[in-house]
């Protein structure tokens, strides 16, 4: 087993001193505020989750750094608020295309900074390409009528998708008539993220792109007073915490927060129908805000959805994403790779240790050595797949999304427990229930609290023209995906009530 040849991490970071030199020196990564690449930070070390390689680190601001920061950007925002929508157009398709041509050492960086297995990588690239593409083609109808916010709207992601989510999102803010900043999330994705914002200010994109502690920066990325509006991804904590900070300003905002995704199986037969779901779900380690970690089981049927679980379980191929037998072979076709840092698999593993020590009972727990690794690699980031039948209530698997390959599996005997359960985190992103008849989804699927119920078949964010949201604790402000992301970066009618979910109101497209 070896490295596939030309995709070293220093080949990764060759390729993006060689694109973009403005943006990469050969001893660190540079911030961009004011339409200037900036030598300022203080560079942390930083490692890869893949096998413990050194990378490039964050070159993290202090708070009046990120003030300045801010600064430039509204400035920015004056002049670009004010440019035609054909000018916009042209500047973001320009960006789009040059992305385009980078789509493989875009795809490489994200194998090397957060894990991604090559075709997850390249599909998180392509999903943010295609995805701004159509919005090129919807945005004179979605804008008509609407101006954009009066302040530069404010990005804090997570790293899980740093092109598919926040790119993204930051490409069709710019096109709503925005001046964006983006933190570079603090786990993973600084160098994708700065080559492709890298690309995107050639053509002239009014992007921002700073790094830092949260908890330093929150006072100027997520209160400061001139900010149009503050989007957020990321867990319930710190959810939270922005939330708070935003309470008294009567900002726009969106704030994406985790919630425990269940898929409910009340009489059910098709099991081989399951048995590709399930391992479909494994994707990227179930690290993902659409994830389903959580299965809550008709009692009667437990047996044969025992079969369909380990049947997708026991075929999920895990590893180093970039290892080959031999040089000329393809990059392997893995389920998963590592998790975000090995921090995070020791939390998870301590969190399985417990839940077993407490009564839960694992139904499955492969083993590292069925791994796809270079030999003497580090491994120490990542997590077999793990199930475990009726988890305590006092675990945090009980109650919480594990970000991880870990599922927990809960039994029931009526409907009414089957809601409940699948209610567990008071609100969800998605919810799927497989069940035979047409009438029984339609009598359960409206008491599920998950912004989409799938019927036989999962959901996710989706793309282009579909909603995204989130019930209960999972999502607060206004909600995104087709025209509401455009609507959520853009003023409308005087006393307008945006679809989403606020402290005063909740309005459902």
């Amino acid at each position: 087993m070896q490295l596939k040849p030309g995709t070293a991490w220093r080949d990764a970071y060759n390729g993006c001193c060689t694109a973009a030199p403005e943006a990469f020196h050969d001893d660190r990564v540079l911030n961009h505020w004011g339409g200037i690449w900036h030598r300022d930070g203080r560079p942390v070390p930083s490692f890869s989750p893949v096998d413990g390689t050194a990378i490039a680190g964050l070159p993290r601001l202090d708070r009046a750094g990120a003030g300045r920061a801010v600064a430039g950007a509204v400035e920015e925002h004056r002049r670009w608020r004010y440019l035609p929508l054909a000018d916009r157009k042209a500047m973001v398709s320009a960006a789009v295309e040059s992305m385009a041509e980078h789509r493989d050492l875009l795809a490489l960086l994200l194998v090397w900074e957060i894990g991604k297995p090559w075709k997850t990588a390249r599909a998180d690239v392509d999903r943010c390409l295609d995805g701004v593409r159509w919005y090129l083609t919807e945005i004179d109808r979605m804008t008509t009528g609407r101006m954009p916010l009066p302040g530069p709207v404010s990005n804090i992601a997570s790293w899980n998708y740093p092109m598919s989510v926040l790119m993204h999102a930051m490409l069709v803010q710019a096109l709503a008539g925005n001046a964006v900043i983006a933190k570079t999330p603090t786990d993973g994705g600084l160098c994708c993220l700065t080559l492709a914002c890298a690309l995107a200010v050639r053509e002239g994109l009014p992007f921002t792109l700073v790094s830092g502690g949260g908890a330093e920066l929150s006072p100027v990325l997520v209160a400061g007073k001139s900010l149009g509006c503050v989007s957020f991804v990321g867990g319930r904590d710190a959810g939270a915490k922005v939330a708070t900070s935003l309470a008294d300003l009567g900002r726009r905002h969106v704030l994406e927060q985790e919630g425990l995704n269940c898929w409910g199986v009340w009489e059910y037969g098709d099991w081989d129908l399951l048995t590709r779901q399930i391992r479909a779900s494994f994707d990227y380690g179930k690290q993902r805000c659409t994830a389903y970690p959580r299965f809550v089981v008709q009692r009667s049927l437990f047996h044969e959805f025992l079969g369909a679980y380990q049947a997708a379980v026991g075929s999920l191929r895990f590893g180093h994403p970039l290892a080959v037998e031999d040089a000329d072979d393809p990059l392997p076709q893995l389920d998963f790779g590592p998790l975000i840092n090995a921090s995070k698999a020791k939390e998870l593993a301590d969190q399985v240790d417990e839940a077993v020590g407490r009564g839960g009972v694992p139904v499955h727990r492969a083993s590292l050595e069925s791994g796809h690794f270079l030999p003497g690699q580090d491994i120490s980031a990542y997590l077999p797949p793990t199930a475990l039948l009726n988890p305590p209530r006092s675990s945090p698997l009980f109650h919480a999304e594990p970000f991880g390959p870990v599922d927990t599996i809960v039994l029931v005997d009526t409907e009414a427990e089957l809601l409940a359960a699948m209610n567990a985190s008071n609100g969800a992103l998605v919810a799927t229930l497989s069940c035979d008849e047409e009438e029984t989804f339609h009598r359960l699927a409206p008491e599920v609290r998950a912004f989409k119920v799938g019927h036989n078949k999962p959901r996710s964010r989706g793309d282009r023209e579909e909603l995204f949201g989130g019930l209960g604790a999972s999502w607060r402000g206004a909600f995104v995906g087709g025209e509401l992301l455009v609507r959520a970066a853009t003023s409308g009618p005087e006393a307008e009530r945006l679809p989403g979910n606020f402290p005063h109101y909740t309005l459902l497209p």
